[in-house]
């Protein structure tokens, strides 16, 4: 098994040549930078000399687990891709993280990112999950980054829901394409939330077949310069932004109409005999008559109302002794 030690730095050609008469422990207290990607490491061993170690360069190794670098307090970019690490954990020492790549492990669920108060990317795009497994976040952890988070990376996760990422406020870049997302007013509400958002990609989500899609993420997000990897027009925008306020004030105006109409009641019943009396053009029998006396007291007439207007332009419509409205206030 391959572990990074400070003997494997040692060993580095690389790391020896910038030693320049350095003593071993000297130059490990200098060291800033740590390049030891596509080495088959399997585990991270005791780094603690490498106190001023800033950026750290561990993608496509076999690490399975993310230890032994509570040291590391000066960190702020981790390179953790294509790698096999199931758990997002024992970074609550990483206070000045500000990147933090693991996409092409085996994450299921984005936690332990409580502390990292100063994380600004976060890419966990394609992770090796199980048949049927998506990729789950943790809410404290996105409590977490609310503030900070700038860019985030979710590609290929199976990922059909995003309402959880709605505190992200601060989010310029997102990414999400080749996932299951296919609500266009779930996603519409969660990017309402997101006033800062410069970059989206969707690209290969259900949701993409959506009619107008790009015209309805254009109006929501009013400052997106990037869609998809096609830029946005400005005048494009400021069109579908005038359109859309104008559609809605619109609709806004017919409704207050249709209220501020008078209503009027009618039977609202299958049977056209029900709750009217004996026509007086007809001779009825005795037992007839004393048979509708008796329903009379259990009959209950459903009423529904509708405006006048409605109600007459429907009457002008389908009566045939009539051709305009106004024939209702003539005199008979």
């Amino acid at each position: 098994m391959v572990r990074l030690t400070v003997d494997l730095i040692a060993k580095s050609r690389n790391h020896f040549k910038k030693k320049r008469g350095l003593t071993f422990p000297e130059y490990l207290k200098t060291l800033t930078h740590l390049h030891f990607f596509s080495k088959n490491i399997e585990d991270i061993g005791d780094l603690s000399m490498c106190r001023n170690l800033t950026v750290l360069y561990l993608y496509d190794n076999q690490i399975t687990h993310i230890c032994n670098l509570g040291f590391a307090s000066n960190l702020t970019h981790l390179y953790m891709q294509n790698n096999n690490i199931t758990h997002i954990e024992n970074l609550f020492n990483l206070q000045r993280l500000s990147k933090l790549y693991l996409g092409g492990n085996r994450i299921t669920v984005v936690e332990g990112l409580e502390k990292l108060c100063e994380l600004k990317e976060l890419h966990l795009e394609s992770q090796r999950l199980a048949p049927g497994e998506k990729l789950l976040f943790d809410p404290m952890a996105l409590r977490s980054l609310a503030e900070s988070l700038r860019v985030l990376n979710i590609n290929n996760n199976n990922i059909d829901d995003i309402r959880d990422l709605t505190v992200l406020k601060e989010l310029q870049h997102f990414s999400a394409a080749d996932n299951k997302l296919h609500n266009m007013e779930e996603l519409e509400d969660v990017f309402s939330h997101w006033p800062q958002l410069l970059q989206m990609d969707l690209g290969g989500n259900p949701v993409c077949k959506s009619k107008k899609y790009r015209d309805h993420l254009i109006t929501v997000c009013k400052r997106l310069e990037v869609l998809d990897g096609r830029e946005i027009n400005e005048l494009t925008r400021q069109f579908l932004i005038n359109w859309k306020a104008s559609k809605e004030a619109k609709k806004k105006e017919n409704n207050k109409h249709l209220r501020s109409e008078p209503l009027i009641s009618y039977p609202l019943t299958n049977n056209f005999n029900v709750g009217q009396g004996p026509h007086p053009g007809h001779i009825y029998s005795h037992a007839n008559m004393q048979r509708w006396k008796s329903l009379q007291p259990s009959l209950r007439v459903k009423t529904l109302k509708i405006p006048m207007s409605r109600l007459l332009n429907r009457v002008a419509v389908s009566s045939p002794l009539c051709s305009d409205v106004d024939a209702y206030d003539k005199p008979a």
